[in-house]
């Protein structure tokens, strides 16, 4: 179960992603390298999901806390862009990125605790 929550969620995540260029995240949450920081931080974060998948995958320690991290940054996502809407934000209003927002925020939740629950036995 936790592979296919692992990457249903990573797959909702990149394409939360998409989204955020399309809305210039960067500018949105004002970090400070532009367009071209954004991309290159993104291909750190998509090698540390393939990563996680694949230790997740071998069934090892390192795959259940890899699901820990993706399933933290998907809860992250929610908060930070809920957060962004409560105040009035124009981005991501729209239905599209509303409800990958609200996948990533339920898939999410089911994946850390069935992450958690698996370290615990682990």
């Amino acid at each position: 179960m936790l592979k296919r929550l692992y990457w249903i969620n990573a797959a909702l995540l990149a394409t939360h992603e998409v989204d955020s260029a399309y809305w210039k995240e960067w500018r949105v949450f004002h970090l400070p390298f532009g367009l071209g920081g954004f991309v290159l931080l993104h291909i750190a974060l998509f090698l540390l999901a393939f990563w996680g998948f694949e230790q997740v995958v071998r069934g090892n320690r390192a795959g259940l806390w890899a699901s820990v991290v993706l399933a933290s940054g998907g809860v992250f996502a929610l908060v930070a862009h809920g957060t962004l809407l409560l105040q009035g934000g124009t981005e991501f209003r729209v239905p599209v990125s509303i409800s990958l927002l609200a996948a990533i925020g339920a898939v999410s939740i089911v994946q850390v605790s069935a992450a958690a629950r698996a370290l615990r036995r682990a």
